[in-house]
């Protein structure tokens, strides 16, 4: 929508009053273009991430250990497509259409979190992704029920209350292992060293070189900035280490009695920025599986779109032939509404 700079005055006001006001934006509402562009990017390739998620899970379903561990995974994966599918329909109010955004995603426009290109190896893989992964994304996200932007904190609130169940079922499984066998125990204990790194990856990089942090908090999408959420998970994590009787994998990670948090050791970021450019060790894997599902799905698609058409047009046709009936009746026949108006 183009405006002249007399009619975007008001507007922009009435904008930075809400904002200052700590109130929500709605989707009628007017907003600048660069707020619209920064939440539909966001949220959409938070969207992005629940799906490629999918898979790394999905693909350990038929070989968990029993059927409870296959049930309970199973509807952990259900739950994320479920969540793909709020912050889809959320990105969408923003005005770009879902068609646009999966192919966003497919051409490789928009990217999705890095940590989904790693692979799972093993069953604690499980463990680990529900309690690092996921303990992440509650630290990341919990926030975010407070986003100025209302359809994206209403979602929020719902994905974070079924993470904390992830989050639940990941440390069950690894303490299980890690007061198993001594080889549950080493298959725990790597998992965790394979993915304690990306996981506080997952917060982005580091404040200095994330120019849209600084923008998205004074725009109260965000509350906290990177390395404040980084600092917090690992406040969080540490004693949780502890009680499952595993170690993380950082020889800097020491309890800094004037700052009153941990300090750990710089992350690999040159390996960051390369699995976010498309090398990582499943990068190429988990877009080729996406694009079949998408490729397989065509079907469903149109069935459900010529579903739709057929749809509206008995219901045109029964309202046009409701409204027939109605002019052709007798005036004795017809609503007393129709009578009054005559």
């Amino acid at each position: 929508m183009t405006h002249t700079d007399d009619a975007v005055a008001p507007e922009q006001e009435h904008f930075d009053a809400l904002i200052a006001d700590d109130s929500r934006i709605e989707p009628r509402d007017w907003m600048p273009e660069a707020y619209r562009k920064t939440l539909t990017r966001q949220i959409s390739q938070h969207a992005h991430s629940e799906i490629i998620g999918m898979q790394p899970e999905a693909n350990w379903i038929t070989r968990a250990p029993s059927l409870k561990r296959k049930s309970i995974l199973m509807a952990k994966v259900q739950d994320e497509a479920g969540h793909g599918l709020y912050l889809y329909s959320s990105a969408e109010t923003l005005g770009t259409p879902r068609p646009v955004l999966n192919d966003q995603l497919l051409t490789g426009r928009a990217k999705y979190s890095s940590i989904f290109n790693y692979p799972a190896r093993t069953w604690a893989d499980m463990g680990a992704i529900g309690w690092l992964v996921d303990g992440a994304a509650i630290c990341n996200q919990v926030p975010l029920c407070r986003a100025s932007y209302g359809p994206y904190g209403r979602a929020m609130v719902r994905i974070c209350k079924e993470e904390s169940f992830h989050q639940r079922q990941g440390w069950e499984i690894l303490y299980e292992l890690s007061h198993g066998t001594d080889a549950q125990k080493k298959m725990a204990q790597d998992a965790v060293d394979r993915f304690y790194g990306p996981a506080l990856q997952m917060f982005g990089p580091p404040d200095a070189d994330s120019p849209n942090s600084q923008q998205s908090m004074a725009w109260n999408i965000k509350r906290f900035s990177n390395d404040e959420l980084r600092q917090r998970f690992v406040d969080m994590i540490v004693p949780q280490a502890e009680a499952l009787g595993l170690t993380l994998p950082d020889p800097d990670l020491v309890w800094n009695e004037e700052r009153q948090h941990y300090d750990y050791g710089e992350l690999d970021w040159d390996e960051f920025m390369s699995v976010i450019k498309g090398r990582g060790p499943c990068s190429v894997q988990r877009m080729k599986r996406r694009r079949e599902a998408h490729e397989n799905g065509a079907w469903v698609r149109e069935a459900a779109a010529a579903y739709a058409e057929r749809q509206a047009a008995r219901a045109a046709e029964a309202a046009n032939h409701e409204d027939h009936e109605t002019e052709t009746a007798p005036s004795s026949q017809r609503p007393a509404a129709q009578l009054i108006g005559a």
